[in-house]
C-alpha cells in the first residue's frame, strides 16, 4: 500500500510540475507581446499615466530577456519627456485634481513616470534624470494635504515612486507621507469585509451597486492595488514600521482575488458580479498575474494555493489574449469603472495592457525558472 502511495505522489508532483510552462515559451509570449507593440508605437509621446505604465512594464520585461532595444526604446522615451510630468513651473499654480493640462503637476497620473526615470537612474545614475521627481515630490510633502491618493489606480501611479526615491536618497520623509497618504487612500476606498478597494469613493457599497445590487470592484482598479503593494514591498527597507501592515492588507486582497477567478482563468471587470459586464478582461487579469506570481516568487503566498490561479490565468493570458501575431486583445479601454454593454474583441489593446502583461509575464518567468 505504501509503494501505491509513493507512486501516486510522485505523479501527482510531477502532473504540477509539468503544469508549469518552460521560462523560455513565456519568454517568448512576452517577446512576441512587447516586440509587436514596439514595432506599431513610437515611443516619443507624453508621459501620462498609460504610456508610462507600459514602460514600468517594459523595464521588468527588460530586466529579465536584457534586450537592450527594449531599454534603449524606454530611454527614448524619457528623453523625449526630458525627465520630467506635467511641465508647469510655476508651484502657486500646481494642483492634483484630475486633469491633463501642465497645471496637474501633483495629479498621480503625472507621477508614475518618476518611478520609470528612477530605475534609468539607478541603472546609470544622473542626477538630472530624478531632478523633476524630487521637486515635485518633496514639494508635494511639504504642504499639509493627505487626500493625494482618491482613486485605487493612483496607488501604483505614486507608492513605487516614493519608496524608489527613498532608496536613492534615504530621506525618511518619502517613507512617512507614504503611508499617511496610503491611510487616507484606505480610509475611503478600503473594504475591509472583502478586502477589495473600490475604484473611489463614489462607488461604495451601499451608495453603488452592481448590476445585481452588490459591492462593485472594478478588476483594473484592484489590479493596480495589488501590483502597487508588489512593486513597493519590492523596495521598502524590512525595518519600516508600517511592513506588517502592508504585507497584511496585500496578503488579504491576494486572497479576495484568488477566490474570485472565473473558471475560464480571468476576472470579469465587476470581480464579484460577473454578469455586470460579462466576458474576458485582460488588464486587471494581468496585473493579478504579476501581483500573485510575485507574492509566490517572494514567500508571502503558499505556491501550492496560489500556483493554479497563476496558471490558470496564464492559459488565459497565452492562449486566449494573445494573438497569432502578437497584438493583445480583451483590454478595456481607458475608464475607471465596469461598464454594462461595453464590448472587448481580440484586437481590443492599450499601451497600460500590454504593460501589464510584460509585468506579469517577467514575474512569471522567474516563477518558472
Amino acid at each position: 500500500m505504501r509503494k501505491y502511495l509513493f507512486f501516486a505522489v510522485i505523479v501527482l508532483f510531477l502532473s504540477s510540475c509539468s503544469s508549469l510552462p518552460k521560462r523560455s515559451e513565456v519568454i517568448s509570449l512576452m517577446e512576441k507581446a512587447n516586440n509587436y507593440w514596439q514595432s506599431h508605437n513610437n515611443p516619443e509621446n507624453r508621459a501620462f499615466w498609460d504610456n508610462a505604465a507600459y514602460h514600468t512594464g517594459n523595464l521588468a520585461a527588460w530586466e529579465v530577456t536584457k534586450n537592450d532595444e527594449w531599454l534603449a526604446y524606454t530611454k527614448r522615451w524619457a528623453e523625449h519627456n526630458h525627465y520630467r510630468g506635467a511641465n508647469s513651473d510655476d508651484t502657486s499654480k500646481w494642483i492634483y485634481s484630475y486633469g491633463e493640462r501642465d497645471e496637474n503637476v501633483l495629479f498621480g497620473d503625472w507621477q508614475i513616470c518618476f518611478q520609470v526615470y528612477a530605475d534609468l537612474y539607478q541603472l546609470e545614475p544622473d542626477s538630472q534624470k530624478i531632478a523633476r521627481a524630487r521637486e515635485v515630490m518633496e514639494y508635494e510633502m511639504s504642504t499639509p494635504e493627505v487626500d493625494y491618493w482618491w482613486w485605487a489606480d493612483g496607488l501604483y501611479m505614486v507608492m513605487p515612486v516614493m519608496t524608489r526615491l527613498y532608496k536613492i536618497t534615504s530621506n525618511p520623509l518619502y517613507l512617512e507621507k507614504m503611508y499617511t497618504y496610503f491611510k487616507y487612500a484606505q480610509s475611503i476606498m478600503y473594504d475591509e469585509e472583502t478586502g477589495f478597494f473600490y475604484r473611489d469613493a463614489k462607488y461604495v457599497y451601499p451608495k453603488h451597486t452592481s448590476l445585481n445590487g452588490g459591492k462593485d470592484f472594478w478588476a483594473r482598479g484592484d489590479g493596480w492595488v495589488l501590483a502597487a503593494f508588489a512593486r513597493v514591498l519590492q523596495d521598502l527597507p524590512k525595518t519600516d514600521n508600517h511592513r506588517d501592515e502592508y504585507i497584511q492588507i496585500y496578503k488579504k486582497l491576494a486572497k479576495a482575488v484568488k477566490d474570485s477567478q472565473q473558471p475560464e482563468g480571468y476576472w470579469t471587470r465587476s470581480i464579484l458580479d460577473a454578469e455586470h459586464a460579462p466576458g474576458p478582461e485582460t488588464s486587471g487579469t494581468a496585473f493579478f498575474t504579476f501581483g500573485l506570481s510575485w507574492g509566490i516568487n517572494n514567500g508571502y503566498l503558499d505556491k501550492k494555493e496560489y500556483l493554479p490561479t497563476v496558471l490558470s490565468a496564464w492559459n488565459y493570458l497565452s492562449t486566449v489574449a494573445m494573438q497569432e501575431d502578437g497584438c493583445l486583445g480583451y483590454v478595456q479601454p481607458i475608464g475607471e469603472k465596469a461598464i454594462p454593454g461595453q464590448t472587448l474583441n481580440e484586437r481590443s489593446t492599450a499601451n497600460f495592457g500590454v504593460g501589464a502583461f510584460l509585468l506579469a509575464s517577467s514575474e512569471l518567468s522567474k516563477l518558472c525558472n
